[in-house]
């Protein structure tokens, strides 16, 4: 099969690009890690207004998703400018909350599409953690076949990201629905979740690319640049690599999804391992090439570097992401 994207699909990326260039995403990543959501929000308000989180909400609730494709497209953009917040959690609540349907479905899917609620999420198969929890104004929680509304306790858990702030949200209500529907969503859910980061982290890894290509044309050692060394373009084409052949499973997992294909979710776990395997690659080129000020907030750059491990871990780790190839 032969893809490419549609010319509508690549404006929707330079539009995106466009709006996040002009938003300064690096100030606004500091702010939120300093605790300061405010510039974020209104961030995660434009992106509600160009169509992002209604890409994941059905259309009778007023999106105009599932939209697996487009998806793709808007949250490469996403992590390429280290866009902070519950971005794929609010996605993947979506999704859940959309298939289980109900009066939760009708409460939160209009707010969710049109940027008004941000929500997080946890599931209890990918681990304990909601994401920056004490920003949304909801957070759901599943576990066994009960979909239960959550609350974040008052401190978070160590993270690697300061701008990825990590709670263990706390049953704070009734199931808002239970059985087998749930369970079905749940899966879902994380699999769209996993879609979501395996996008960030091609998107994270472009950008550290770009970045330390930048950065080999600039920096001299002998009189030459860094980037004219053999050994550096090597290091450097071996990146680009790993970031191309993640790109077509990302966008075959994103067809797949569409389909619904029976093997959509084996395809996504490749996905996310080819693409957060490229990302954390691409941060270790990056770290090296640049140097002791690669450690250092001096760069924009520290800010991708603490990213990209994450997103390769998150909703799916490598090693379970591999096991789920192998037994789709």
């Amino acid at each position: 099969m032969r893809f490419l994207l549609t010319d509508e699909q690549r404006e929707f990326a330079r539009s995106l690009d466009t709006l996040l260039t002009a938003a300064d995403t690096p100030a606004v990543v500091r702010a939120w890690a300093a605790g300061d959501h405010g510039p974020g929000l209104g961030l995660w308000r434009r992106l509600a207004e160009a169509g992002v989180f209604a890409l994941a909400v059905p259309e009778a609730y007023g999106g105009v998703g599932p939209l697996p494709v487009e998806t793709a497209v808007a949250f490469v953009e996403l992590g390429r400018h280290g866009v902070p917040g519950p971005v794929v959690e609010s996605v993947a609540a979506a999704v859940l909350l959309g298939a289980v349907g109900g009066p939760g479905a009708g409460e939160w899917l209009p707010g969710i599409a049109d940027g008004t609620a941000v929500a997080s999420l946890a599931l209890e198969a990918y681990g304990p953690y909601a994401l920056d929890a004490d920003v949304a104004e909801a957070v759901f929680v599943v576990a066994g076949d009960e979909l239960r509304p959550a609350r974040a306790p008052g401190r978070p858990a160590p993270s690697m990201d300061p701008a990825r702030r990590l709670f263990r949200p706390e049953a704070a209500g009734a199931a808002v629905a239970s059985g087998a529907r749930v369970r079905e969503a749940a899966t879902a859910a994380g699999t769209w979740a996993t879609f979501a980061t395996a996008a960030q982290a091609l998107g994270c890894g472009e950008a550290l690319l770009r970045a330390t290509v930048a950065y080999a044309k600039q920096r001299t050692q002998f009189d030459v640049p860094i980037g004219s060394f053999q050994a550096v373009k090597h290091r450097l084409a071996d990146t680009l690599l790993g970031l191309e052949f993640a790109r077509p499973l990302l966008y075959g997992a994103a067809v797949e999804l569409a389909e619904d294909a029976p093997g959509a979710g084996a395809a996504v776990a490749a996905a996310k391992v080819a693409a957060g395997e490229a990302a954390y690659a691409a941060a270790r080129t990056a770290l090296h090439l640049h140097g002791a000020v690669g450690y250092t907030e001096e760069l924009d750059l520290a800010w991708w570097l603490r990213r990209a491990r994450p997103l390769r871990d998150a909703w799916g780790t490598p090693a379970a992401c591999r096991a789920r190839v192998l037994t789709g």
